[in-house]
């Protein structure tokens, strides 16, 4: 099979204004509170759930808008592609922790280090910490010291979207890309793609390649062809 090798990035990156919460706005409200500075708790957050539930989403979304408010100082991050994550930097102002659950052990002392760190105020101030899953605080594989620091402050669970809310995320991406997707494309990625939301974005984000390379519309043969050349 062939690979697309496009290099066009068209598609919005992830923000808390493009998050649509479903079932889950207490926590979209919570972070959006904290980012916009009027509640800058430093006690950490912790939110889980299923794949596709928006919990990558949300973090990164956090990470570009306190990067846009430049007087924050710099975010520390990490994520299990981080192979060998540097020391705790007093620099930060907020760390984040993305898919803990995946964590090696030296990511995970890492990450116990910068959370301690992070919460010492030994430097007289205190960082949030904001961190995320695949399951609860005390079902995590990670050592026992770091799991029960993130289960310490708020945690939150990630509930994934009905498919009404499904098809109104995929209709909005489209919209943001200047798509358009007929009923019968929505169907077909919806049936297929039935409950993994982040597999959906990522073959919206196929389909606008290929369409641009193809120089067609976005129908379901043309979905299927660009199934076969990957």
């Amino acid at each position: 099979m062939k690979q697309i090798a496009l290099d066009i990035g068209l598609a919005p990156g992830p923000s808390l204004a493009n998050f649509l919460p479903g079932q889950n706005q207490l926590v979209l409200e919570h972070l959006s509170l904290w980012v916009s500075n009027q509640v800058r708790s430093p006690v950490p957050t912790y939110i889980w759930g299923e794949m596709g539930c928006g919990k990558s989403h949300l973090l990164q979304a956090v990470r570009t808008a306190l990067g846009e408010q430049g007087g924050l100082g710099s975010v520390g991050w990490m994520d299990p592609q981080l192979v060998e994550p540097g020391a705790f930097s007093e620099d930060w102002q907020v760390v984040l922790l993305d898919d803990v659950h995946l964590y090696s052990a030296v990511q995970q002392h890492a990450a116990f280090n910068w959370f301690v760190n992070a919460t010492a105020a030994t430097d007289g101030q205190q960082r949030w910490v904001l961190a995320s899953g695949a399951m609860p605080p005390s079902d995590l594989p990670v050592r026992e010291d770091l799991r029960t620091r993130l289960a310490w402050g708020h945690v939150f669970q990630l509930q994934l979207l009905s498919e009404i809310e499904r098809r109104s995320v995929l209709r909005q991406h489209a919209d943001a890309r200047g798509l358009f997707l007929s009923d019968e494309v929505m169907d077909y990625l919806l049936h297929r793609f039935s409950r993994d939301l982040a597999s959906l974005m990522h073959w919206l984000d196929q389909l606008d390649r290929y369409a641009l390379q193809t120089k067609r519309a976005i129908t379901v043969p043309l979905v299927r062809d660009m199934m076969e050349q990957l």
